[in-house]
């Protein structure tokens, strides 16, 4: 029990330590993944923590439970309409993209590292996509907002690219280990991993809605649990039976962030902090595995090799992907720009290390390095590039209304804001001069930082924000109500 006791101070203390310089580096624009990963470097083997710790296997573990969880809150977060908006482009970059930039990266391996090609291929495979965890804490961030499909290209097109990511990772680790292994035969493990977990995941949505809204449970607090539970097992069941465990638990988070159930909120903060737990989680195990010394000698190699990536590989995937789309250069150039690497490409480094293949050291090491270098360069600069190409959306805080709406299964109703335009028609106007539909209800009104509970004499002003409580159709009515212009 006593040598339990200094993990227990020192495990809480460095949490606590990581939220609030991340709060100080957010005022700067710094990310707190990077923050996260370099805290772990300073309490790291070489660092003056002289904590040692070089277990991959368990690195791999916690990344891929972090990977979970963060997938699904993820999900929960996603608009449904985003992702019909987005869906071709996004599977095209998250799988014929992949095979570009690997492709890509292994022949510069080859040229400029001086690997072989399976092993220039499996580094290529490695930077090759996305971070989820990346991506949706940055562009999710109160500093970074752009316009149109950007974001949620991004969003999707991380989630997406796992199973690519893990199926040339694992079938080229294969024909290093054993070189006479054919990696055509993975191919149709590739669709069948994508079909699989994309119904398993519908499935997983639709039966943890059930069973939230038909558990009865006698404790809020349960429910929690049992979504977690649900989550995990969904990931589990998923890979024993050949699908993609990662594409399966983000579905099930989609189809359920966009349906009604009990203790919606509660869930969805819950898994939200749960999520945010995981990253710093994640990312301060990865900073322990690295030893800056050997970090050193990568240092003009990693620099040289994110340079290419970033500048070279990266947009003419992207390029080749989403010009049959039609999407523009300046959304091309962003795109390119804000796909961050992140926990992901560390995870997958791990394979070749627990698998003792040859040269897996200096492939870790070089992931490390481009990661760090994506988190911190290509991350901070998200806001700015995004004006620079003039992208960027008008950033709109979130006002904190004094109220929660927890919707039940009963309840087709819904909350939502409606602002009255500058020239709408009923300013001036009581509200129960409006004629509201039936069943309609103006809950609270937002005047400046004010908020104020409406009587029927309250007239509306200029600015305000209306707060509805009504059916799908009843709202529609109301916005076209307020939305009216005074003619001339």
């Amino acid at each position: 029990m006593e040598t339990l006791t200094p993990y227990l101070i020192a495990i809480p203390a460095l949490m606590i330590l990581s939220v609030v310089v991340s709060k100080g580096a957010g005022r700067f624009g710094i990310p707190a993944l990077s923050i996260f990963l370099l805290l772990g470097m300073v309490v790291g083997h070489e660092g003056p923590g002289g904590f040692p710790f070089s277990n991959y296997l368990l690195a791999q573990t916690l990344g891929i439970v972090a990977l979970i969880l963060i997938l699904h809150s993820g999900g929960l977060g996603t608009p449904i309409e985003d992702v019909r908006a987005v869906r071709w482009p996004a599977l095209v970059l998250s799988t014929v993209g992949v095979l570009a930039a690997t492709a890509m990266v292994g022949a510069f391996s080859v040229g400029f590292l001086h690997l072989d090609w399976l092993h220039g291929l499996l580094l290529g495979a490695a930077v090759a996509s996305t971070d989820v965890a990346a991506v949706f804490t940055i562009l999710r961030s109160r500093n970074v907002s752009l316009r149109g499909r950007i974001r949620p290209l991004l969003e999707l097109e991380s989630a997406l690219n796992d199973p690519m990511t893990v199926f040339l990772s694992v079938g080229l680790l294969q024909l290093i280990l054993s070189p006479g292994a054919s990696l055509l035969r993975l191919v149709p493990m590739f669709f069948q991993q994508m079909i699989v977990g994309t119904l398993l995941g519908i499935g997983a949505g639709k039966i943890t809605r059930w069973a939230v809204n038909t558990s009865k449970l006698e404790f809020e607090g349960l429910y929690p649990v049992l979504s977690t539970a649900i989550v995990v097992l969904t990931y589990g069941v998923t890979q024993t039976i050949g699908g993609s465990g990662f594409l399966a638990v983000y579905v099930s988070g989609i189809v359920l962030g966009n349906e009604n159930y009990l203790h919606k909120r509660s869930l969805r903060v819950f898994h939200d902090g749960l999520a945010w737990l995981m990253q710093i989680v994640m990312f301060l195990t990865m900073g322990l595995l690295v030893l800056p010394s050997e970090l050193s000698r990568m240092a003009v190699s990693g620099i040289v090799l994110s340079g290419f990536l970033v500048l070279v590989a990266r947009p003419v995937s992207v390029l080749l992907c989403l010009t049959p789309f039609r999407v523009s250069w300046r959304d091309q150039l962003m795109v390119s720009w804000a796909g961050l690497r992140g926990a992901v490409p560390i995870v997958v480094a791990t394979y070749p290390l627990i698998a003792g293949a040859s040269s897996a050291q200096r492939l870790f090491d070089l992931v490390f390095f481009v990661v760090f270098i994506s988190v911190l360069l290509q991350g901070t600069t998200i806001p700015a590039v995004s004006k620079w190409l003039n992208v960027a959306a008008p950033i709109v805080k979130t006002f904190q209304y004094p109220i929660e709406f927890n919707p039940t299964t009963d309840l087709k109703s819904e909350l939502a804001e409606v602002p009255v335009p500058a020239q709408s028609a009923v300013i001036g106007r009581s509200l129960i001069e409006l004629a509201l539909p039936a069943g309609a209800l103006i809950v609270l009104i937002r005047r400046g930082d004010d908020v104020l509970v409406p009587r029927g004499s309250t007239r509306i002003e200029p600015g305000d924000t209306l707060l509805a409580l009504a059916e799908p159709d009843a709202l529609g009515r109301i916005r076209g109500i307020v939305g009216e212009i005074v003619a001339g």
